[in-house]
């Protein structure tokens, strides 16, 4: 947890008057009276104002558990409510009433919010640190969601990994255990099957949710305008897909980003970057991809999640419009298109492998999955920096780290992470071997893997819980590629030519397909750099070159 206590005056910080009367230049409406006691909002509502309170005072509040309120804090005169679900028009986390004096504020809708962080520049930083530690305060104090589980359930692993991984806060009551989580489950009947619970901030009580299911109850997939015309569609929310998102919506672009996971991609499950340029004590790639994903928010830029893209309908003409049809029946267009999606986690070929994915066998190490597999005997299997990165963050959490790797870490991790492992006491390396075979019980879980010495064909079993596999990544480009020129393993080609089909004269930009006003850029993209940096750069970019592609649909050739 993130020690917030010296950091009370960011959280909730009081504006001069000088910056109450600019503020008030951005609000949305006349000021508004409420008296003792009344709820100026209620946790869950949509679409909830920030209110910059002017007379009197304003206590907010959390949900604790199932059915107790904890205080948050009064803001007085001069200080504004609300979180990061303010920027996007999503349903508020608190609630709040008129203090005993009454309340006198003044509403910011999520335009009017966002127009007042841009336009005043120390406001708005000041609106922004403070939106964003109180999420973190949140996050910490367990509000928001409560799931209701046994512990190591894989469906209650994934919903907390989903919500993780999108900077929601909840908290997990344990279902076997006597408390409120148990006596609503017995309340309400429910069956072992129907568990976990999700008890979104709302009070609405979903039943073994996917994660389309949660992420509608808490108002993260929004309402698609019809008929709206965006001037960039972002497929992919990684650090390429929300590094176009930033600068494109910064200079005034109508940005939607659409992912069918969550924020960061593969880097967001990195649970500590240390090579990524001004960060010399690391970041992970969860916080990295927080920054980025507000940054966005407070340019306006549209977050859809987590939607799949099922397909690319692209006009004969350059003047024409991009469609992107959606899981769900649902639609976007465009003037532009970035394919920003990534890869996605190679599996390897083991029998039942799948049975035992998300209740045993992960593709990332996050706290969760950390938390599940402390003092135990584990094995990963990966000798990249992605690997790397897991080893350093879980090999001080278990009993023995088993790391199974093909070749020799030299030739494929970077030096300081080998000289962090080879620090480790409890690491040990398996050298030309791979995963022959995996045994355990669906119900129960992984129990054992079967190692493999590819020089000799020795074998070895290792009694385990938990494998973590880190063996590479093949481009996310299922959905599009055979519409699109692709290389011999999938990547996307850009900078070379458009399709003999289309009807264009002019020669495609470097980062633009094989379809005209259609980009890839980051992991998808034949000849990237595979690293953070490189997908923030080519995220960076392609802004330009999308400036010119719209120049270019405005003059006749």
């Amino acid at each position: 947890m993130a020690d917030l206590s010296a950091r009370q005056h960011q959280m909730f910080p009081e504006l001069s008057p000088r910056q109450v009367e600019t503020a008030k230049r951005f609000a949305s409406g006349e000021p508004k009276h409420f008296e003792a006691g009344e709820f100026i909002y209620k946790v869950g509502d949509h679409a909830a104002p920030a209110w910059l309170v002017l007379e009197g005072s304003m206590d907010v509040f959390r949900h604790e558990g199932l059915s107790h309120e904890a205080p948050i804090t009064t803001h007085g005169a001069g200080q504004l409510s609300g979180e990061v679900n303010q920027l996007s028009g999503r349903p508020t986390l608190a609630g709040a009433r008129a203090g005993s004096d009454g309340c006198t504020a003044v509403a910011f809708d999520a335009a009017h919010l966002r127009a007042l962080v841009i336009g005043s520049a120390d406001v708005g930083e000041i609106i922004m640190r403070a939106f964003i530690l109180r999420r973190v305060g949140l996050i910490d104090s367990g509000a928001g969601s409560v799931l209701i589980g046994a512990a190591g359930n894989a469906a209650l692993s994934r919903l907390q990994g989903f919500l993780s991984r999108n900077a929601f806060p909840y908290i997990v009551l344990d279902s076997a255990s006597q408390g409120e989580g148990r006596a609503l489950i017995e309340r309400l009947g429910i069956l072992a099957s129907e568990l976990p619970l999700m008890v979104c901030p709302n009070g609405t009580v979903l039943k073994n949710p996917n994660d389309m299911e949660a992420a509608a109850c808490l108002g993260m997939t929004p309402e698609l305008m019809p008929g709206k015309l965006y001037d960039v569609a972002v497929v992919g929310a990684g650090p390429a897909g929300l590094a176009t998102a930033v600068y494109a919506a910064s200079e005034g672009l109508e940005v939607i980003v659409i992912d069918e996971r969550s924020v960061g991609g593969q880097a967001g499950a990195s649970s500590r970057i240390e090579n990524y340029l001004g960060f010399p004590t690391g970041i992970s790639g969860q916080a990295l991809a927080g920054r980025a994903y507000n940054q966005a928010l407070k340019f306006g830029a549209e977050m859809v999640l987590p939607v799949a893209v099922n397909s690319l309908i692209s006009p004969e003409r350059d003047a024409g419009v991009l469609t992107l049809e959606l899981a769900g029946g649902k639609a976007v267009t465009s003037r532009t298109v970035v394919i920003a999606s990534g890869a996605h986690y190679r599996r390897p070929r083991i029998a039942s492998i799948e049975s035992f994915e998300g209740n045993g066998i992960s593709y990332w190490a996050s706290p969760i999955e950390a938390k599940l597999c402390a003092g135990e005997e584990i094995a990963l299997v990966g000798g990249g920096n992605s690997a790397g990165q897991a080893i350093v963050f879980l090999a001080p959490q278990v009993k023995t780290l088993h790391l199974v790797v093909r070749r020799a870490l030299e030739d494929t991790m970077s030096q300081y992470l080998i000289d962090r492992i080879k620090a480790f006491p409890n690491v040990e390396l398996h050298m030309h071997c791979e995963v022959d075979a995996v045994e355990g019980a669906p119900a129960g879980g992984l129990k054992s893997a079967t190692l493999r010495n590819r020089l000799d064909n020795s074998e070895k079993l290792l009694s385990i819980h938990h494998l973590f596999l880190f063996i590479g990544a093949d481009p996310n480009a299922g959905w599009i590629s055979d519409r699109i020129h692709t290389d011999e393993k999938g990547f996307i080609i850009t900078g070379q030519s458009f399709d003999a089909l289309c009807s264009f004269t002019r020669q495609p930009l470097p980062l633009e397909t094989s379809l005209p006003n259609v980009f890839a850029i980051g992991d998808v993209r034949a000849g990237s750099t595979k690293r953070v940096a490189a997908a923030v750069g080519e995220g960076a970019a392609v802004v330009s070159q999308i400036h010119a592609a719209l120049s270019l649909m405005k003059t006749p050739h």
